[in-house]
C-alpha cells in the first residue's frame, strides 16, 4: 500500500484497533484501450493545452489519450480529483513540474488515484503528490486560482442546446455526479482556462451521442450556460456564447457523419420552425 503525503496521515494513537492484511491491491491499466477515436480526441485537446497549463483528467481511456499527446509541453502542473498511469511518463520526461501553478506550487495536487503497480510505486513516499480532501481539492475558488486550468470531463451524451448528462442513460442512474461542475466551473474562471467536455460521437451500437433531446429521466450534471468546449475524434465544437441555433450547427459538425442529417433536421423542426423563440 502506497505511503502518500497530505491529508491522509493517521497518528497511529487514534487507532484503535489495526489488521495486517496482504491481499494486493486493484490495478487498471486503460491503455490498451485507446482506439483510432480516442487517439484523435486526445489529440484535439492536447492541442488546446498551452505550455504552463494546470490539467484535471479522469480515468479512461480519453485522458490517457490526451496525456500521450502532450510529451512536447513544458511545465505542466496537474490539480485533479484523482489520476491514473497517464500521468507516468509526463512525470518522468520533466513534462509535469507544477512550477508554474499558484496553489501547491512543485506538487501534483489529488485526492485519489487508481492505476497499476507502477503508479503506486511512483506515489509511495513521494512528497512530489499531495493527497487532500476531496472538498478543498474539489473547491472551485481553489481550482480557479491556478492559471490555464484545463478541465477535461466525459459525458453519456448531449443535446443540441449543450445540456450534458453524465451520470445516467435516461433513469437508470450508472454514476454520481463527480466533480464534473466543480472543475468545469473552475476552469471557466482560470486565468486562460478551457473547460473541455470529451466523448466519442457515438455508443458502441452506432447510436449518437449527440441527440436532439436528452432521454427522459436523464440528469443535466454540467449546464449549456457553463459548457464552452465539446470535443469528438470529428472536430472542437466552442459554444460559450453562442445562441441555440448556433450552438446545435456546432455540435452536429462533430457529431457522427451518418447522424448528421437527421440532427439537422431535428434543429430545423426545433428552431426555424420556431424562429423568433430561440
Amino acid at each position: 500500500m502506497p505511503r502518500t503525503h497530505g491529508d491522509g496521515q493517521i497518528h497511529v494513537s487514534r487507532i484503535t484497533a489495526l489488521v495486517e492484511v496482504n491481499d494486493p491491491l486493484p490495478e487498471v491499466d486503460h491503455s490498451g484501450s485507446i482506439g483510432p477515436k480516442e487517439e484523435r480526441i486526445g489529440h484535439y485537446i492536447a492541442s488546446l493545452v498551452e505550455d504552463g497549463a494546470t490539467l484535471q483528467l479522469g480515468i479512461g481511456a480519453i485522458p490517457d489519450a490526451v496525456l500521450r499527446g502532450l510529451t512536447g509541453h513544458k511545465n505542466l502542473g496537474v490539480h485533479t480529483e484523482m489520476f491514473s498511469n497517464g500521468i507516468i511518463d509526463l512525470v518522468e520526461r520533466g513534462v509535469i513540474t507544477n512550477a508554474l501553478k499558484k496553489k501547491h506550487r512543485g506538487k501534483v495536487v489529488t485526492s485519489f488515484a487508481f492505476g497499476d503497480r507502477r503508479l503506486y510505486d511512483m506515489v509511495d513516499d513521494n512528497p512530489f503528490f499531495a493527497f487532500l480532501e476531496a472538498q478543498y481539492v474539489n473547491d472551485t475558488k481553489v481550482i480557479r486560482e491556478n492559471p490555464k486550468v484545463v478541465a477535461v470531463n466525459s459525458a453519456v451524451e448531449v443535446d443540441l442546446t449543450g445540456q450534458v448528462c453524465a451520470d445516467s442513460v435516461g433513469m437508470y442512474q450508472i454514476s454520481g455526479v463527480g466533480g464534473q461542475m466543480d472543475f468545469i466551473r473552475g476552469a471557466a474562471l482560470s486565468p486562460g482556462g478551457k473547460p473541455i467536455i470529451a466523448l466519442c460521437s457515438t455508443t458502441r451500437n452506432g447510436e449518437s451521442k449527440i441527440v436532439p433531446f436528452l432521454k427522459q429521466g436523464a440528469g443535466v450534471v454540467t449546464t449549456r450556460a457553463h459548457v464552452h468546449y465539446l470535443v469528438t475524434e470529428h472536430g472542437v465544437a466552442y459554444l460559450y456564447g453562442k445562441n441555440l441555433q448556433q450552438r446545435a450547427a456546432a455540435l452536429i459538425s462533430i457529431a457522427a457523419p451518418e447522424h448528421r442529417e437527421a440532427l439537422e433536421r431535428a434543429t430545423f423542426e426545433r428552431f426555424d420552425r420556431g424562429a423568433g423563440h430561440g
